[in-house]
């Protein structure tokens, strides 16, 4: 028997087994283009999101309390800045009233917001179209271009109707909810016509009202948008400062960005301290809403991504 010392022929040219592991490049001197990048552009994207951040909290724990002094890490921090907020300043004030105009009109502009939305997404009447494109072009305006109108008319609701004219929450309520419903109504009917309108169909032949299927059944499946809207427009009512500035003049109705205002509005460099401390404070609740939101938020994105 003669034997075969060299691979045959046939051998080299047979065709690969199955299970033979297939490489895609080379495994290894390839980590910065494949996966290093992205890495780099996170970095660079939580420093410029984390920086003003610690620079602030910074500001606000430098015993020194002024602008010129302020450093990325504070030398000898100390709370003498959040002590003489609260002693020399109506700062709690101020809070209170931000925490009331955000919440009211909020859950105001929220409630109505959902309403038209429902309305537009569901419905088909005359005018509809119209409607529509008459709320998207409204918000195009930027606010202050209607200042002076505003006040004008607020001048002789003052007049009249005292309760909610100027150097009142209530006036500021009325205006956030203006402001916040047209972009609000948009993004609200954009998820709804995402819902299948046989929930509808199916709850009317049980006999179901439009309320009852509007709170029992469309309500729970759009939580994702409201949570997002309501965030949203909490952070906008919250902040107001341009309005605030004109309609609330008084010491014990100004808001938060009215006030941490006039404290450095003259004085720039002596009370930063006291102005980033006030900041700080003020960005606590909006960081306790949106960490209880995220689960609604999440809950949104990923709905449907997964089919089972």
């Amino acid at each position: 028997m003669t034997q075969i010392t060299g691979a045959s022929p046939l051998a080299k040219n047979a065709a690969p087994r199955e299970d033979a592991p297939v490489y895609l490049g080379r495994a290894g001197g390839n980590w910065f283009q494949r996966t290093g990048w992205r890495h780099l552009v996170a970095i660079v994207g939580v420093f410029f999101a984390v920086f003003p951040i610690l620079f602030l909290v910074s500001a606000a724990l430098n015993p020194l309390g002024t602008l010129s002094a302020s450093t990325l890490i504070p030398t000898g921090a100390s709370f003498n800045n959040f002590s003489r907020l609260f002693n020399e300043t109506d700062y709690w004030l101020w809070l209170r009233n931000s925490l009331i105009i955000g919440v009211v009109s909020t859950v105001a502009s929220i409630f109505v917001s959902t309403c038209a939305a429902y309305a537009f997404s569901r419905f088909r009447f005359k005018g509809r179209r119209a409607g529509l494109l008459a709320v998207l072009l409204i918000q195009m305006f930027p606010v202050f271009l209607a200042l002076v109108s505003l006040y004008l008319i607020f001048a002789t609701i003052t007049d009249l109707y005292p309760v909610i004219g100027f150097n009142t929450p209530w006036a500021l309520v009325l205006l956030g909810l203006g402001g916040a419903l047209g972009g609000t109504t948009w993004l609200i009917k954009g998820f709804l016509d995402t819902v299948p309108k046989d929930l509808d169909e199916s709850a009317t032949v049980d006999g179901a009202t439009h309320v009852q299927i509007f709170f029992g059944i469309i309500f729970p499946l759009i939580t994702p948008i409201i949570a997002i809207t309501g965030l949203l427009a909490f952070i906008g009512s919250i902040s107001e400062f341009l309005i605030a500035s004109v309609f609330l003049t008084e010491p014990t109705q100004k808001t938060v960005a009215v006030g941490l205002y006039g404290m450095v509005a003259n004085e720039r460099n002596a009370n930063f301290g006291m102005f980033a401390a006030g900041a700080v404070i003020t960005a606590i609740p909006i960081v306790l809403l949106f960490q209880y939101l995220q689960k609604y938020i999440v809950s949104g994105l990923t709905a449907g991504a997964v089919k089972g």
